[in-house]
């Protein structure tokens, strides 16, 4: 996949947003950070203790409610984040083209989110969890997409 010069990059997962200006041109990508956002998201088993020690409610034994994964709905409104600053961005045009990077379920719930502008300059996606790669393996694994 080309990355033309100026294009923007998201480099994303559900703790981290790596935001990508292309300095070079489709021949030799130079990407360079502009912005980078961490968050904080423990795994589940650090969020979801019963902090009032008592027991969940029960009907004939079984719990009524099923086990809530604080940390995947913590990456799902990370995901969601993510492409509010893209519309953001989008609409104060930031940028032309965008190509985004981003694990297969990170992905997914970007795209429930995609704002049209965000969609219309949208050039290409790889679903692919790259967030803790060097620039330049993320530069060579774009270009062979």
């Amino acid at each position: 996949m080309w990355i033309d010069h100026d294009a923007m990059v998201l480099v994303a997962d559900g703790r981290k947003m790596l935001f990508f200006r292309n300095k070079g041109d489709r021949f030799a990508p130079n990407l360079e950070a502009e912005t980078v956002k961490l968050q904080d998201n423990p795994a589940d088993r650090d969020q979801s203790s019963d902090l009032s020690g008592q027991a969940p409610s029960t009907i004939g034994g079984q719990a009524t409610m099923g086990k809530t994964d604080y940390h995947a709905q913590e990456e799902a409104r990370f995901a969601a984040e993510a492409t509010d600053l893209l519309k953001q961005r989008a609409l104060a045009n930031e940028f032309e083209k965008l190509i985004v990077v981003a694990p297969p379920a990170a992905l997914g719930e970007m795209r429930k989110h995609y704002h049209k502008e965000v969609q219309s300059r949208l050039v290409g996606e790889i679903a692919k969890d790259l967030a803790n790669h060097p620039v330049p393996e993320i530069e060579r694994i774009i270009a062979q997409s």
